[in-house]
């Protein structure tokens, strides 16, 4: 989300064990936090009897089996074994995933429609993770809290007040960074799956008929026998596999082997010892199923479980959190929405960012769904939905970099898309069951964003396209201006512009108003790229157009923060020109697009794009301009 060049956390440690099992717990805290919580409420939801499936041994067997399986296939199979491959300069995620399937699909010369297709799947998963990010924290903390239930029934009054009140210092802490509280993040996770996993690991040792789910005939009879019932219950059984696209997404942040490491070898085991502890409770005592995962443990072990679980939850919650932050960033240098004001929390980690605006937004969010649905239960109806089709897209995309840039067999590759998408897809026809007792709130909120991704995305486009409709010729103007030329005065003037063909809308004002042109005169294009990171040797693209007159190109990943200042560093650097920095003046135009330039929009969507101009950042906080030097002027077309 630099100009130096990144070592790879995980890369770093590689070569030392103990440096590579510090990496591998690391991850635990980041990583896991979501699916590792999911189950406080997944297996307890399954037993729901609004779903009409009778409580019996075989029931419990066969939701087992659904869930070991489906860890195994979607979780281990789908993203640890095949798409934690599709590495993009280190990076993952849904963007990082859409550049990949781009680069794939220009490869093998595919037609104009698959590229919007692929930019189409991109924003929709991006758009579907909001929705995640608001049902994320709500849901983990409320079913955290709603422990006290179990050790004392008379607690059920102070679940949602404690649970608004974590909430709420959790989002007011977040401009201070993660830094300090991440350090501990990796070993409070490393505890929680190890305690999760040894209180599975009693029940089943007591109960080991309960290892008859291991049986992947469970699964399927408990599917046939149930036919009515089976989408609404595989809707709450995929309750266990949300946060396994977090997975992918965050592999940026320690590299695939030790997130594969800490999957395989902590997490999965303890999930897998928990479920299953979970079964051989109820299939014990029937009357568990109220809340079997805080039922594992004695009366006086679930008071630290409840606060073992907070922490949890929150971490969760945070993971999710900063998650939104990154991909608003993202979506910001890659022209889907508006500038924002992007606060970094870390001088040497580029990915810890506060974004205030969506912190806000988001803890509005979740606390009207913590008080709207009041529990886990009612909440989980709304939770799946948008993460099921965030899967659809991850599949899709993976399968087009399978097929264009990795050149897989074909027909492999055929056969395991439609494996993975039909799995993918069963699992949003179950979710969409749940979509009038909530799941319509997140497709509601992913709807939302895709509309200002798209139309702050065309806006844009068109007002570019008006603006240079209306500007003059770059070159045909200074070999005009070099018969005429003005007082040069001393120091550099860097003029941003999207278009280096064309003349600044202020260096226009700037010699109209003050007649003169600095020595040194810098047009400036930043474009950002389809890539996480630009080669440091391929950032800088400068030409002279005459004697202290320069045209330049700097370019950034979408992983990188556009620091103009350093660009210019870079610049004066590479071509050896004495640019002092205090005697350098950065000139921007804020421009404003007017209706009649916005044919393409309906009047409600002009009307949004008119509102996401008035509140866009200023371009001097984007682009890290020191406010002393900064001049800044109006356009409108």
């Amino acid at each position: 989300m630099n100009a130096p060049a990144r070592t790879s956390t995980a890369q770093g440690d590689a070569a030392h064990p103990a440096g590579k099992g510090l990496v591998v717990i690391a991850a635990l805290g980041v990583v896991f936090g979501d699916i590792g919580t999911s189950p406080l409420y997944a297996f307890k939801e399954t037993l729901n009897p609004e779903h009409g499936v009778p409580f019996s041994p075989d029931a419990v067997l066969g939701l087992l089996s659904l869930i070991f399986w489906g860890l195994l296939f979607v979780v281990t199979l789908k993203y640890v074994v095949f798409v934690l491959r599709a590495d993009h300069d280190g990076e993952g995620g849904i963007l990082a995933l859409q550049a990949l399937a781009r680069n794939a699909a220009s490869r093998i010369g595919a037609k104009p429609w698959l590229g919007h297709a692929i930019g189409l799947l991109g924003l929709v998963g991006a758009a579907m993770f909001y929705g995640d990010s608001l049902i994320t924290p709500a849901i983990s903390v409320l079913s955290a809290v709603e422990g006290l239930e179990v050790r004392a029934p008379v607690l059920e009054r102070a679940v949602l007040p404690i649970t608004v009140a974590i909430l709420i210092a959790l989002f007011a802490v977040q401009k201070k960074g993660t830094g300090a509280v991440g350090k501990v993040f990796g070993p409070v996770m490393l505890l929680w799956f190890v305690v999760i996993g040894v209180a599975g690991l009693m029940q089943v040792l007591a109960q080991p008929q309960v290892l008859a789910a291991l049986d992947p005939r469970r699964a399927v009879l408990f599917l046939v026998e149930h036919r009515l019932q089976s989408l609404a219950v595989l809707g709450a059984v995929f309750l266990a596999f949300t946060g396994g696209e977090a997975l992918y997404a965050d592999m940026g942040h320690f590299g695939a082997r030790p997130i594969r490491l800490a999957w395989l070898f902590i997490a999965l085991p303890g999930l897998v010892l928990n479920y299953f502890g979970q079964g051989a409770l109820v299939l014990a005592n029937p009357a568990a199923i109220d809340n079997p995962f805080f039922r594992l443990f004695p009366a006086w072990g679930v008071l630290p479980m409840v606060l073992l679980a907070a922490m949890a939850t929150v971490i969760a919650s945070q993971a999710v959190i900063s998650g939104a932050f990154s991909l608003t960033a993202h979506a910001m240098r890659m022209g889907y929405l508006p500038r924002m004001r992007v606060i970094q929390t870390s001088g040497t980690a580029i990915g810890q960012i506060y974004v205030p605006t969506v912190n806000w937004l988001l803890m509005v969010g979740v606390l009207l769904l913590v008080l709207g649905f009041r529990s886990s239960s009612a909440l989980s109806a709304a939770y799946g939905i948008a993460v099921s089709i965030t899967m659809v897209t991850t599949t899709l995309l993976a399968g087009i970099v399978a097929w264009g840039l990795w050149r897989w067999n074909k027909p492999a590759v055929a056969l395991g898309v439609a494996a993975f998408a039909a799995v993918d897809l069963t699992f949003v026809v179950a979710n969409s069951l749940k979509v009038a007792e909530g799941g319509w709130l997140t497709l509601a909120v992913a709807a939302g964003v895709m509309l200002l991704f798209t139309t702050w995305a065309k806006g844009r486009r068109l007002g570019l396209e008006a603006a240079a409709a209306e500007s003059l010729p770059l070159r045909p103007f200074f070999e005009s201006l070099a018969h005429h030329m003005p007082h040069r005065v001393q120091g550099t003037a860097v003029f941003l512009n999207v278009n280096v063909t064309s003349v600044p809308h202020a260096l226009l004002h700037n010699l109209k108003h003050n007649q003169v042109l600095h020595e040194q005169v810098i047009v400036l294009r930043v474009l950002p790229c389809d890539t996480p990171r630009v080669d440091a040797r391929l950032r800088i693209e400068a030409e002279s157009l005459m004697t202290g007159i320069w045209i330049v190109t700097a370019r950034h990943g979408f992983m990188e923060r556009p620091d103009v200042p350093e660009f210019i560093r870079i610049l004066a650097y590479q071509k050896t020109l004495a640019i002092d920095s205090m005697k350098t003046s950065y000139f921007v135009s804020r421009a404003s697009v007017g209706e009649e330039h916005l044919p393409g929009l309906n009047p409600i969507r002009r009307a949004l794009f008119g509102w996401l101009q008035r509140n866009a950042g200023r371009a001097s906080d984007y682009f890290e301009l020191p406010d002393n030097r900064l001049v800044e002027m109006g356009q409108r077309t």
